[in-house]
């Protein structure tokens, strides 16, 4: 309440005409502007050196081949609504795409488990206990073979 009253008083001592407030508002744009495009530029820098920094460790990891078991399968399904001709009032409906990713996690003979992100394909192949060699590089699934056993 105090402060609504202390608030009141010197909004009351400004007496901003029209032209003022438009001045101010073009002040705090110029200020906002900035800070936010270098926001999200700074985001955008940040996404792109991680993944390099992901892509260039994976590489510099040794490809490994270990006894392994498939102990669980996920997948994560988006959805994305787009407006039609890009009327986002959906007077001309909507237009939805559908994205799936596929994880499986092994487990290796130390008891340790791994979660890679695999295609679709290899996906379908896996069962939750089939046993095999798992081939990775750093957090990079290369491949899998199952062990048949007679």
């Amino acid at each position: 309440m105090l402060l609504k009253k202390f608030a009141r008083k010197q909004i009351d001592k400004l007496e901003v005409t029209g032209g003022e407030f438009m001045n101010m508002m073009f002040d705090l744009f110029d200020l906002i502007f900035p800070v936010m495009f270098l926001l999200i530029f700074g985001m955008i820098l940040f996404t792109f050196i991680s993944g390099i920094r992901t892509w260039n460790k994976n590489n510099n990891s040794p490809r490994l081949t270990v006894e392994a078991r498939v102990t669980a399968k996920r997948q994560n399904t988006t959805h994305h609504n787009e407006p039609v001709g890009g009327d986002t009032s959906g007077t001309h409906g909507y237009h939805t795409t559908t994205s799936i990713a596929y994880y499986v996690t092994f487990e290796v003979e130390s008891g340790d488990r791994m979660e890679f992100s695999v295609y679709g394909e290899e996906y379908g192949m896996l069962a939750e206990g089939d046993e095999g060699k798992l081939t990775f590089q750093g957090s990079r699934y290369l491949g899998f073979e199952r062990t048949i056993e007679n």
